[in-house]
């Protein structure tokens, strides 16, 4: 099998499979005051810190959650909630944002807020849609720092530093998810007041995410808790910690930060390598990732093949790839970030993705465009 799917989920790594392994006989509550309640609690501040190393940062919080979406949920609607929040009903996203922004920006204008969306077209945040998403006071700016689709690089700084400048108070967030580890960035060097992460993207298990929350949206009480309970996770994420996944995050991240050049080079290489292939030039095959893009998201349009057939041929050789984002795939929606790209519906139904890891190799994706090449030959044109 070629695994080429990684923006949806990355195999495990064999040091995070031991790092797991040896959490499990680490059985304590970490809340519970006995020698194995310390011990599980010595864990968590020891993962706690590997996160908070890997994503280059000193200071903040590091919040566990059960996952990515959970953590940008608890940036909406934590922050609606707040005590300290504003007047100000704004919401700010980009057109193409991953559902965990996009549905929960849906819910709370549903209950009074005004969600205004940035154009992303091509790639890239319209400057002059950045300028009309600032004209009235802003609550919440979330911005992507890499779509999942596409692999668009967003210039979240730059719109964060425009929002804090007019609006001190506005709440600054960024989704991360597909830029930890991929891209070299820091929470505050962007001017995030928070940031959201997931275990599962860069090879630790699924089911485990966080969320870094500044120093500054701490003292201020920006956000609220979503789940209460034992008021674990300094009372912002009650619930004991799962602490055999998050010690298996805390290893990834000790992985992907001592190797982040090394493979962030080996990733361009490869989908480099990729893209130069002449087959898929002389099959009018089109690479829709700006040259700006991270370096393991591959966005490709088959002119004329619907990219479920695509997926079944290729599934059919043993390659894993995707028609986008995983959280969707089953709904038979058309892609909104493809859409806000610049797609038609049409070339939209026609694209699939191919996202890399560490582990892949140009011949994995030598084999992709060969039996890309042979799917453009031989499969019946709709």
């Amino acid at each position: 099998m070629i695994y080429l799917d990684n923006s949806a989920t990355t195999e495990l790594s064999e040091n995070v499979k031991k790092a797991m392994i040896t959490a499990m006989d680490c059985y304590g509550n970490p809340s519970s005051l006995h020698t194995e309640g310390l011990a599980a609690r010595k864990l968590l501040m020891d993962s706690r810190a590997a996160v908070m190393s890997a994503l280059g940062e000193r200071s903040g919080k590091i919040i566990f959650t059960s996952c990515g979406s959970e953590a940008s949920n608890l940036v909406f609607f934590g922050a609606s909630r707040a005590k300290s929040r504003r007047v100000a009903k704004r919401i700010v996203i980009t057109d193409s944002e991953h559902p965990s922004v996009e549905n929960p920006a849906v819910a709370l204008e549903k209950e009074g807020f005004e969600v205004f969306r940035i154009s992303t077209k091509g790639g890239r945040l319209d400057e002059a849609s950045v300028a009309e998403a600032m004209s009235q006071p802003v609550f919440i700016v979330s911005l992507m720092l890499v779509n999942n689709e596409t692999g668009a690089v967003y210039d979240v700084g730059k719109v964060f530093r425009i929002a804090k400048a007019k609006y001190p108070d506005v709440i600054c967030h960024c989704d991360a998810v597909q830029g930890f580890l991929k891209l070299p960035f820091t929470p505050t060097g962007i001017g995030a007041d928070a940031v959201t992460l997931s275990g599962h993207k860069i090879h630790a298990p699924k089911g485990v995410g966080a969320l870094w929350i500044s120093d500054r949206a701490v003292k201020e009480k920006r956000f609220s808790p979503i789940i209460l309970g034992g008021g674990q996770e300094d009372g912002f994420r009650s619930g004991t910690e799962n602490t055999i996944e998050i010690a298996g995050f805390a290893e990834a991240a000790r992985e992907g930060k001592a190797s982040f050049a090394s493979d962030a080079e080996l990733m361009r290489g490869v989908r480099d390598y990729f893209i130069g292939l002449p087959e898929l030039a002389e099959r009018n095959i089109r690479i829709n990732s700006p040259e700006f893009a991270a370096p393991h998201i591959i966005s490709i349009t088959m002119p004329g093949i619907r990219s479920e057939t695509v997926l079944h041929f290729l599934s059919a050789k043993g390659i894993c790839v995707s028609a986008g984002s995983a959280c969707s795939s089953r709904s038979g929606k058309q892609s909104r970030a493809l859409l806000a790209f610049g797609l038609t519906q049409k070339e939209a139904d026609c694209t699939i993705r191919a996202s890399l890891s560490r582990f892949n190799t140009r011949e994995d994706v030598k084999a992709l465009a060969a039996a890309l090449a042979e799917a453009a030959d031989t499969l019946i044109r709709r």
